[in-house]
């Protein structure tokens, strides 16, 4: 869905849209599982910058709820992961702040988006919430064994007949050294 400063000019766009399983691309270990409902509110928000200097930002609050799938970071088991969320940004036109010289920015004005002259696409602001909105690591269970770095036998399910991992020789200069540390 794009939205555009023009479709704003009288009055707010209301929303309710629902981004289908496959038409976002989150990222190789993340899948979208079902339709992602998305309901919110676009906003024009005229930011007058001097005499007949006038930009025209966008305000997007709006929520979303759906279920993802997610890879174990440790033995790339598929996870179940429920997601929900809100946001509540502001986006500029790209060349309201093109000017080439350097200026300072208010902390305010950190938290502020662009988008492009064609307008903004909801589906890619989804796209960045829910990736923002997802656990740095997600495991399958908090004991989970993981993969043999050997064999790759999934070692949840069964043990492997490989032998422990030798220690690389040029570590055992530090053998015995937290022993010797005092504190």
């Amino acid at each position: 869905m794009l939205i555009t400063p023009l479709q704003l000019v009288d009055e707010p766009l209301e929303f309710s849209e629902s981004i289908p399983a496959g038409v976002l691309d989150y990222a190789p270990d993340v899948t979208q599982i079902g339709a992602l409902p998305v309901t919110g509110r676009a906003d024009l928000l005229v930011e007058h910058r001097g005499h007949n200097d006038m930009v025209d930002d966008i305000r997007l609050r709006a929520s979303y709820s759906g279920n993802l799938e997610v890879l174990c970071a440790r033995c790339v088991d598929p996870v179940a992961v429920p997601i929900e969320g809100e946001f509540d940004l502001i986006f500029r036109p790209q060349e309201a702040d093109a000017d080439s010289a350097e200026r300072a920015i208010t902390a305010d004005e950190t938290e502020i988006g662009y988008y492009d002259n064609s307008g903004l696409l909801l589906e890619d602001v989804v796209r960045e919430q829910v990736l923002l909105s997802l656990p740095a690591r997600t495991l399958c269970t908090p004991d989970c064994k993981g993969l043999c770095p050997r064999c790759g036998q999934h070692l949840n399910s069964a043990s492997c007949n490989c032998e422990a991992t030798a220690v690389d020789p040029r570590w055992n200069a530090l053998a015995g050294l937290a022993g010797r540390i005092q504190t």
